[in-house]
């Protein structure tokens, strides 16, 4: 006949130590013996072992990549900063060419651009350039200022060649585009050329409009 213990008596083997410290860790944690080798049950909090910084590989594969973006990114930002020369001029070109064709059909008679192309400059002949700062628009600083009835081209742009009617006037001290109250203006071919960039701006005669091209023909 198997005898039982008393319920009394199970708890005072287990107080008194009877099992064992690692048998009192069983009946501890019904659902598993141990969480670890260290014997740490249901419920009970474990030492924390994480790092709380970056390894040297880490920080070394942080850096490198940082590198290859940066080298990456250096040829388009200095193809940006030097064609911001270029746009400039062309703006500046185009404005004083539109205003003087404005003011020939206001106006109802002829009225001239004039170029110096050893001053890289151009203004609308009687409309504030030549001296007086009246009206001027210093390209790459503020276009558009003052009416657009002159410009000065920056120093990173050239003049390569300056075509009025069929007769070059690249070197000469001025060179006169007309525009007529009709519309319609004299034949100009005005090639610039920048660090990196050319840039053609024609003039159409019929209609006495601007356009821009990169195709140098």
């Amino acid at each position: 006949m198997r005898m039982g213990l008393p319920m009394t008596g199970a708890r005072t083997f287990l107080s008194a130590g009877i099992f064992g410290s690692r048998a009192g860790q069983d009946l501890k944690c019904p659902l598993t013996r141990r969480h670890s080798a260290g014997g740490y049950c249901c419920g009970q909090d474990r030492p924390r072992s994480g790092r709380l910084g970056f390894t040297l590989i880490e920080i070394m594969v942080v850096v490198g990549i940082m590198g290859l973006i940066l080298v990456m990114g250096v040829p388009l930002i200095y193809r940006v900063w030097h064609k911001e020369p270029m746009r400039q001029a062309i703006s500046g070109v185009v404005e004083v060419l539109s205003n003087a064709r404005a003011r020939a059909i206001m106006q109802g008679k002829d009225v001239a651009v004039m170029f110096h192309p050893r001053d890289h400059s151009l203004e609308v002949e009687g409309g504030g350039g030549g001296g007086s700062d009246s009206g001027m628009v210093t390209v790459g600083l503020s276009p558009g200022a003052g009416g657009g009835t002159s410009a000065k081209l920056p120093d990173e742009v050239q003049i390569e060649m300056l075509d009025v009617n069929l007769t070059e006037y690249k070197d000469a001290d001025v060179a006169r585009v007309v525009f007529t109250p009709r519309g319609t203006c004299d034949e100009m071919t005005l090639i610039m050329r920048g660090p990196n960039w050319w840039r053609k701006i024609s003039l159409e005669i019929t209609t006495g409009l601007a356009s821009v091209s990169d195709k140098i023909q």
